[in-house]
């Protein structure tokens, strides 16, 4: 296997790559849209349990029958891997930011209001400062989760190391079949450990100090 890797050093690297920036771009996409949709809806209990209802049936959704239902419309590419990414990348932070901002003392955010803040002010300097480390947890979880859904995207020829795993996968008993396979897999689980640990550094530097005493 190490023999695997030193000849194919660049290659791997190239595609580690790629599969880290498909992620790192999906997460923040599905941040930002998980984000904006929480935001619409946290103040309605009605509204809320139909958020959280929507992303636990999206989570069973099976990666595969979504990235064939993609094919019909977008082909083969990067278009279906983005957008299945994406939307399994939003689903736990959805959840994780409901429930954070609905979660904020409420004695806090009519204290905010008297003192003669705005609705605008109150949300972003008090509500989600103070519901962010429950976002974060749902962006950590998110993050580990698309890891492995961006290389099942490769059956829809997406980027990333998946290649190499579907590649192995498809000429088992060849030479280096398992060795591809192997190598891609590992690769995955070193870069999911990489990015939560980074995950973690942010949230230490991002999460008011008052919260983390």
């Amino acid at each position: 296997m190490w023999d695997y890797v030193l000849e194919r050093r660049e290659l791997i690297a190239f595609q580690a790559f790629q599969h880290v920036s498909l992620v790192v771009q999906c997460v923040l996409l599905g941040t930002a849209l998980a984000l904006a949709l929480a935001v619409l809806v946290y103040r309605s209990p009605a509204a809320t349990a139909l958020a959280n209802g929507v992303s636990a049936v999206g989570l069973t959704i099976p990666a595969f029958a979504l990235l064939g239902i993609l094919l019909a419309p977008f082909g083969f590419g990067i278009t279906p891997a983005v957008i299945a990414v994406t939307f399994y990348a939003a689903l736990p932070v959805l959840r994780n930011a409901v429930v954070g901002l609905a979660g904020v003392d409420r004695s806090l955010v009519e204290s905010a209001r008297g003192i003669g803040m705005s609705r605008a002010a109150v949300l972003f300097r008090v509500e989600l400062p103070l519901a962010w480390p429950v976002v974060l947890a749902g962006i950590r979880i998110s993050t580990q989760m698309v890891m492995g859904i961006a290389a099942i995207a490769a059956y829809v020829l997406g980027p990333g190391l998946g290649g190499l795993i579907f590649s192995g996968l498809s000429r088992l008993g060849g030479a280096n079949a398992l060795n591809s396979a192997l190598v891609g897999t590992i690769a995955i689980v070193l870069l999911a450990l990489v990015l939560d640990l980074l995950l973690v550094l942010a949230g230490r530097l991002t999460t008011p100090r008052g919260i983390r005493v």
